[in-house]
């Protein structure tokens, strides 16, 4: 079994340095803040966030409004981990588990060592732990430990989603940092759950996904598996129409997830097995730098 202080020290010189570096310290560049006092009242703008709209006032002024808050100094952050049997799955150079392990790692690492919070709830064919948020590195030690020490399910009944967003729209007392993480392979009914703690929490989801869930190769006759129910099913990827309705069945499965995010007011970071993290993340907080200097202005 991995250990955690060596996967911590191969992110902090791998992953972490590079990102503090790049972000030089302003790391609320993933985030737009969390402020719980209201500064003041101005007239809504193209882009600003709708959960901010003061609906009394705009009633009263026919005009829309949003509040304007002073933004906490500490963040409490939590992380909705899927960990149902589809996350056992990679075909380049990882794990989808192996993913979630290491993005947990760097970013409760990156958001503790700047005095934060962080905790989890973790799901695996339900929700099955609760770790409170605390802050320091002993407490990014011990969410590792957790992660490492969980027996993986051979089969598990299919993944539920909305059990886990559920749960934390139940938990989660003060507005918070929500980090989903997941491959939202997962029984429909999730994206109300999704866009209801998207009103209360800022909530980014982070998407894990392998290439081959994409883009199925000729690899010749296959049986693939369902990891989480073990159905199994003989296919022929040496036909090329078999192939391209794979594509097209992945690619709307791609849409309807955006379009979930998109309906709740959600960014989403994708990560593949075969991305560099630290480059992915940058790219991510660039982009989410670049919108909110665009709804200031």
């Amino acid at each position: 079994m991995q250990n955690p202080e060596r996967i911590l020290q191969r992110l902090d010189w791998t992953v972490i340095r590079r990102l503090d570096g790049a972000l030089q310290g302003d790391y609320r560049t993933l985030f737009h803040g969390f402020g719980l006092d209201l500064a003041d009242l101005r007239e809504y703008q193209l882009g600003d966030d709708i959960r901010y709209i003061d609906w009394n006032v705009t009633a009263r002024l026919q005009t829309p409004y949003v509040r304007q808050y002073t933004e906490d100094r500490e963040v409490t952050a939590w992380f909705l981990l899927d960990l149902s049997p589809s996350l056992d799955f990679g075909t380049v150079q990882t794990l989808k588990r192996n993913l979630l392990v290491d993005f947990v790692a760097v970013l409760a690492r990156l958001l503790t060592r700047h005095g934060n919070r962080v905790g989890a709830i973790l799901y695996s064919d339900k929700v099955d732990g609760v770790i409170p948020a605390r802050g320091g590195k002993l407490q990014v030690l011990r969410l590792l430990d957790v992660l490492l020490k969980r027996p993986r399910l051979e089969r598990a009944s299919q993944t539920d989603l909305a059990a886990l967003l559920e749960t934390g729209l139940r938990t989660f007392r003060r507005r918070s940092l929500v980090f989903v993480v997941s491959d939202f392979i997962s029984l429909p009914g999730w994206a109300r759950p999704l866009l209801l703690l998207a009103r209360r929490h800022e909530v980014l989801a982070i998407r894990l996904f392998d290439p081959r869930e994409r883009d199925l190769p000729d690899l010749g006759p296959l049986v693939l598996e369902d990891a989480e129910t073990g159905e199994q099913l003989y296919v022929d990827t040496r036909c090329k129409r078999f192939r391209k309705r794979f594509g097209e069945a992945a690619a709307r499965r791609d849409q309807e997830m955006k379009a979930a995010f998109s309906s709740a007011g959600v960014a989403a970071l994708s990560l593949s097995t075969e991305d560099d993290m630290a480059k992915e993340i940058l790219r991510f907080a660039l982009l989410r730098k670049r919108m909110r200097v665009k709804s200031r202005g």
